[in-house]
C-alpha cells in the first residue's frame, strides 16, 4: 500500500510518467478508472487516426483511374470502419498492459482522489474504497470534451469527439461546432464517407491557431472537398426536439441562420478534469481552471504535481508525455531541462495535414523581429506531383539579423512526419544557412523544407 510514486490518470502524461519513474528505480502505481492510455489512446489520437486512415483509403480507391488503376465501386462500412478503429485502441492499450508489467508497475483499478498526508483514496466499481500513500504522487487526470452552456451534449443528437468515433451509423448530415484540429479532423473524416458536412466556427478564419495562410489554404481545399464552412458565425442554440437537429447559427451580420442535421458536433475543445479529486480539500492551487505548477510540475503542497492537460501549456499528449518525464526526472534527484513551450510542434491529420512550430509571420512582426519569409509550394515538388499530392506548402520564418528559425507552417501530404526536423533544428538552435547547406535527399517532401528556406533568403531554384 506504500508507493514511492502514485500517478492518478493512465494517459499519455500518466503512464510515461509512470515508466520513467520505474526506470529511474522508483515504486510505482497507476490509478486509473477506466483503460490505460486514457482519451488519447482510446477516444482521441489513435482511434481518430485509424478513421483518417479509412477515409483516405476510400478516396485512394475512388480516384484509382488518376493513378492508372481501375477498380469497381468503392463502398464504405462505416460499422467496419469503427471496429478497426476501435480494434487499433485496444491493441494499444494492451500494449500498456505488457510495458506497466515489463517496468513492474501496478495497476489500481478505480477512481482516485487525494487525501491529505500525501495519500490517495481509491474508489472501485463496487463503491469500496482503498487508501494508499505515496512519498510523491502525479495528479494527470486530463480532460474531456468541453461543454457550452447553450449546447448541453446529450451524447445522441448533440455529441463530444467519444461519441463521434462510435456512432452507431454513419449520419447524413452533420454539422461540427469549432474547427480546431479535433472539427477539422471530423469534419474530413465524415466527409469522405459521405455525410453533408458544415463547420461553423465563431472566429474569423478555421484553425485559428495556425497562421492566417494556413487557414486560407485549408478552408480552399476543404470547400473544394465538399465542407460548407461558415466562420465568424456562433451557434445560438440546438432544437433536438424534432428526428433531427435544428441549429440557430448567428452569421457576421448579426441575421440567424437555420441548419437542418441528424448530428451535432460539438468541438470547441477541451474542460479539465480537476473535480473531485481533491484539489480543494488539499489546498491545491489553481487559476482558471488550471492546477498551478512551478516549471518541474510541483504543487504548492509538498508531495503533489500535476501535467498534461490540467497544467498551463497546450492539451497535447506529447507535452504530457514530456512533462510526465521532466516531472519524475526531477522528483529522482535528476536536473531535467524545463519544457520550452515555444518550440513545441502543433499537427492536425485531416488531409492534407497542417504541421506548425515556433511563431506565426505575424506574431514574429508583433515582437520585432525583421523577417525573412520563404514558401514553397508543393504543386513545384517532384515527389507531390508524383504522388498526387500538391495541394498545401511549406511557410518558414527567419529572424533577418542573426537567420534564427522562428517559425515553420506546412500544409499538405505527410507534413506531421516533417515537422520534427524544425523542432530539433530550433532545439539545436540552427540558422537559415545552415538548413540552406544542409543537403535533403531528392524527390521527397521534406526537400520543401530546404526549398522554402531557399526562397526566404533568396536563393531558391525550383520556383
Amino acid at each position: 500500500m506504500n508507493y514511492d510514486l502514485i500517478v492518478i490518470g493512465s494517459g499519455p502524461g500518466g503512464y510515461v510518467a509512470a515508466i520513467r519513474a520505474s526506470q529511474l528505480g522508483l515504486k510505482t502505481a497507476v490509478v486509473e478508472k477506466e483503460n490505460l492510455g486514457g482519451v488519447c489512446l482510446n477516444w482521441g489520437c489513435i482511434p481518430t487516426k485509424a478513421l483518417i486512415k479509412s477515409a483516405q483509403v476510400f478516396e485512394y480507391l475512388n480516384h484509382a483511374a488518376d493513378y492508372g488503376i481501375t477498380v469497381g465501386d468503392a463502398k464504405a462500412d462505416f460499422g467496419a470502419i469503427v471496429k478497426r478503429s476501435r480494434g487499433v485502441a485496444e491493441g494499444m492499450s494492451k500494449g500498456i498492459q505488457f510495458l506497466f508489467k515489463k517496468n513492474k508497475i501496478e495497476t489500481i483499478v478505480g477512481t482516485g482522489k487525494l487525501k491529505p498526508g500525501k495519500k490517495v483514496e481509491v474508489t472501485d466499481s463496487t463503491g469500496k474504497k482503498t487508501e494508499y500513500t505515496a512519498k510523491h504522487i502525479i495528479l494527470a487526470t486530463g480532460g474531456r470534451s468541453r461543454e457550452l452552456p447553450n449546447l448541453k451534449q446529450d451524447g445522441k443528437k448533440v455529441i463530444g469527439y467519444r461519441e463521434a468515433l462510435n456512432l452507431p451509423s454513419k449520419p447524413e448530415s452533420m454539422v461540427i461546432i469549432g474547427s480546431g484540429a479535433i472539427g477539422m479532423e471530423f469534419a474530413y473524416f465524415y466527409n469522405a464517407l459521405g455525410t453533408k458536412v458544415t463547420v461553423v466556427e465563431f472566429l474569423d478564419r478555421i484553425l485559428p491557431r495556425e497562421d492566417p495562410e494556413v487557414s486560407k489554404e485549408m478552408e480552399r481545399i476543404m470547400k473544394k472537398k465538399g465542407i460548407t464552412i461558415k466562420t465568424g458565425t456562433s451557434v445560438e442554440s440546438v432544437d433536438t426536439k424534432g428526428k433531427g437537429c435544428l441549429v440557430s447559427a448567428k452569421t457576421k451580420d448579426g441575421s440567424i441562420e437555420k441548419i437542418e442535421c441528424e448530428i451535432v458536433l460539438s468541438a470547441v475543445g477541451v474542460s479539465t478534469n480537476i473535480q473531485g479529486i481533491g484539489i480543494e480539500e488539499c489546498g491545491i492551487k489553481t487559476e482558471k481552471g488550471i492546477v498551478v505548477t512551478d516549471d518541474f510540475y510541483k504543487t504548492n503542497v509538498e508531495g503533489v504535481y500535476a501535467i498534461g492537460d490540467i497544467v498551463k501549456g497546450p492539451a497535447l499528449a506529447h507535452v504530457a508525455s514530456a512533462e510526465g518525464i521532466v516531472c519524475v526526472e526531477k522528483i529522482a534527484g535528476h536536473h531535467p531541462e524545463p519544457i520550452n513551450y515555444e518550440n513545441i510542434p502543433s499537427c492536425t491529420y485531416c488531409i492534407p495535414e497542417v504541421a506548425s512550430v515556433g511563431l506565426t509571420e505575424e506574431e514574429a512582426k508583433q515582437k520585432g523581429y525583421e523577417v525573412k519569409v520563404g514558401k514553397f509550394p508543393f504543386s513545384a515538388s517532384g515527389k507531390a506531383s508524383a504522388a498526387g499530392a500538391k495541394e498545401g506548402f511549406v511557410k518558414v520564418i527567419y529572424d533577418a539579423k542573426y537567420g534564427e528559425w522562428l517559425g515553420t507552417h506546412m500544409v499538405g501530404s505527410n507534413v506531421t512526419e516533417m515537422i520534427a526536423e524544425v523542432v530539433v533544428a530550433r532545439k539545436l538552435e540552427t540558422t537559415g544557412n545552415e538548413i540552406l547547406k544542409s543537403i535533403h535527399p531528392h524527390p521527397t517532401m521534406s526537400e520543401a523544407i530546404m526549398e522554402a528556406t531557399a526562397a526566404a533568403f533568396g536563393e531558391v531554384i525550383h520556383l
